[in-house]
């Protein structure tokens, strides 16, 4: 049998294994995989070969009316960028279990109220599905369901059905039989990709890949699988947490920097609307605890901040952080040693953020400081009380972006005091806000 080597990382293919890629550069990245070959006179390219002759640009017919499509749900509607656009591929990826494939059996249902609908599953029986359907409420005639693996079988009874939204679950189980190759093999992954991603796009229907990931978290198969559509999204979150985070990491038609937030239940996922009130529980009852506020594209929510300071009783102080860079945790200890010489070196340090999420932006390194300060002196802070800003090497503190934002989501929840590096212009007598410039003027205003 001829094999051949590519790139897991960019799709460079070689006849020969390689150390290091030639294209990307990457090192140990070459998989060793079936050629692919024809069966008697059977090309994979001919079952969605569409050719057309070039045109000019100025002669492309575009509708600029043409809306998007609403899921039924909000928060993955503000995910893809205001909907789901007619002709678009996208794929879907998470740990197992995380709730991939409930998400697209509940899109799929609220889709199917007005067009039709086929459920593509190459991983379940149609008992099974029909199982979970029943947990979760789903019975729409005009939701069609095909338990099929073979690529060429799925093509025909698209054109069959004829169908509005297309939903193949999951792209590493379905496979063609013009590749002398395993389903899920990276030969197979970028061919079926590439032949129903161009069926999606002549018949302009909108077609979802839900895909697995690897050890690394990367959606298993070639990188290339995710250049060739259009959306790429990602399912975060502990499985034992009950919060899920959509995040967009590809979108070519709205922004990568949006997030939706659902919460797992019996009847499967639920939006959650307003995040700032799920992951705020204490308010700063308890020593430790700090509130601060994120941003995460458009959407402006709280997020508690928990610290735990305390003796160690080892050898090597541990520094432990949730859903925060370490190595950003080890540089604001080493802010705080040097300009509030606080000998933290015999300390072990556990950082946490409520609600499983995980926080990238420097907004919250104010507040951060301000639970580690509290963790320390054992002491609570004054209850109602938000911390935004960025501190710096030398311990300054920064203003961050789109503060009015983030003030406003604040005030609407409630919070009497706002502790933060510049001056807020709002009109409110119920709310003190404190222009903090230095780390070393927190500590006599927050205790």
């Amino acid at each position: 049998m001829t094999t051949m080597f590519f790139c897991k990382e960019c799709g460079f293919e070689s006849t020969k294994w390689l150390g290091k890629c030639p294209s990307c550069n990457a090192w140990n990245s070459f998989t060793e995989t079936a050629k692919l070959v024809q069966k008697g006179k059977k090309n994979t390219h001919h079952l969605t070969d569409h050719s057309n002759r070039a045109i000019p640009l100025s002669e492309v017919t575009f509708d600029p009316n043409q809306s998007r499509i609403s899921s039924g749900l909000s928060e993955l509607d503000c995910v893809l960028g205001g909907g789901i656009v007619p002709g678009m591929v996208a794929l879907i990826g998470g740990e197992p279990g995380i709730g991939k494939s409930t998400i697209m059996l509940q899109v799929a249902d609220l889709l199917a109220n007005n067009k039709k609908v086929l459920y593509v599953s190459g991983e379940e029986s149609s008992e099974q599905i029909k199982l979970r359907s029943m947990r979760l409420g789903i019975n729409n005639v005009s939701l069609y369901l095909l338990c099929q693996n073979n690529v060429e079988q799925i093509i025909q009874e698209i054109e069959n059905t004829d169908p509005d939204f297309i939903v193949i679950d999951s792209i590493q189980a379905v496979y063609l039989n013009a590749i002398d190759s395993m389903p899920g093999s990276i030969s197979q992954i970028r061919e079926t990709a590439n032949v129903l991603t161009r069926l999606a796009k002549h018949k302009n229907i909108p077609l979802f890949f839900v895909g697995h990931v690897t050890k690394d978290g990367a959606v298993a198969g070639p990188k290339v699988l995710e250049h060739m559509v259009d959306t790429v999204l990602y399912f975060e979150g502990e499985l034992t947490n009950q919060f899920k985070i959509l995040r967009t990491t590809k979108n070519r038609f709205g922004s990568t920097n949006e997030i939706g937030i659902f919460e797992m239940t019996d009847k499967g996922l639920k939006q959650v609307e307003n995040p700032s009130e799920q992951f705020i529980m204490n308010q700063n009852n308890y020593s430790g605890t700090a509130i601060s506020c994120v941003l995460e594209g458009t959407r402006a929510f709280l997020i508690e901040v928990q610290a735990l300071v305390s003796p160690t009783n080892y050898g090597n102080a541990q520094r432990v952080s949730v859903g925060f860079d370490q190595k950003r945790l080890a540089l604001l200890l080493a802010v705080i040693e040097k300009n509030l010489m606080l000998n933290m070196k015999e300390l072990d340090v556990f950082i946490n953020f409520s609600g499983g999420i995980k926080v990238v932006e420097p907004g919250t390194d104010l507040a951060l400081i301000a639970a580690l300060l509290s963790s320390f002196r054992d002491k609570s802070l004054r209850e109602k009380t938000v911390f935004i800003g960025e501190v710096g090497l030398n311990g300054d503190i920064r203003t961050v972006s789109q503060m009015d934002k983030r003030v406003k989501e604040a005030l609407k929840l409630g919070f009497k005091e706002i502790f933060t590096a510049t001056d807020i212009k709002v009109k409110n007598k119920n709310v003190h806000f404190h222009k903090v410039k230095h780390i070393s003027e927190l500590g006599p205003i927050i205790f």
